[in-house]
């Protein structure tokens, strides 16, 4: 049902038909439920790596940056939605055992870190091939590479781990819900203030 090694390649795979394709790329949907969420959050994390980078670049105008603003919240909303999901959906498939020392963190929040690793590696690796870059800027691109690789085998490990004492019945994991509240109207006094306030004149 979960296998982290195969998630990491999926995300590596879609990372690079990604940006072969301009983010074009269509979600295979033939996935059983637990790959296609994880396909699906990849999707919002790499679409919100690169909306990130609109915002940072020297000659964006205010007007593109609010409105890049707008669609990373947007987009980071769909993000932490698709790791509950993914942690709902294992949760309904297993029958954990109540008594288990609970874990901190979930499948999901585990698979998210994957995916965000996967972008690291694929743009470190941009640098370390950049046509033009300094020996100096190659090899200090090849160490982090290393450790970003390291950091991902760890994780992986960890996930498997998390996984087989959950099956074992010696861990388990919650749902926790985000309860974020920058979009939500009714929770964001920088939204419902602004309506409540009289207008001048």
């Amino acid at each position: 049902m979960l296998d982290a090694l195969l998630i990491a390649e999926v995300q590596d795979e879609m990372t690079a038909a990604l940006h072969a394709t301009d983010g074009e790329l269509e979600i295979e949907t033939g996935a059983d439920g637990l790959m296609a969420l994880t396909m699906a959050q990849h999707r919002a994390n790499f679409e919100l790596w690169h909306e990130e980078d609109k915002a940072r670049a020297p000659e964006v105008t205010d007007a593109e940056i609010a409105r890049v603003k707008r669609s990373i919240d947007g987009l980071n909303q769909r993000r932490n939605d698709l790791v509950e999901k993914m942690d709902a959906w294992l949760i309904e498939r297993l029958e954990q055992n109540a008594a288990a020392p609970l874990n901190s963190e979930t499948p999901g929040l585990m698979i998210d870190r994957l995916s965000i690793l996967a972008l690291k590696i694929y743009h470190t690796r941009e640098e370390i091939e950049r046509t033009g870059a300094t020996e100096a800027h190659r090899r200090r691109n090849q160490d982090r590479m290393a450790l970003l690789v390291e950091q991902r085998d760890d994780l992986a490990g960890c996930l498997d781990a998390l996984w087989a004492e959950v099956l074992e019945g010696t861990r388990r994991f919650k749902l926790y819900r985000q309860l974020k509240m920058y979009n939500d109207p009714e929770l964001n006094p920088a939204v419902y203030g602004a309506k409540q306030r009289p207008k001048a004149g």
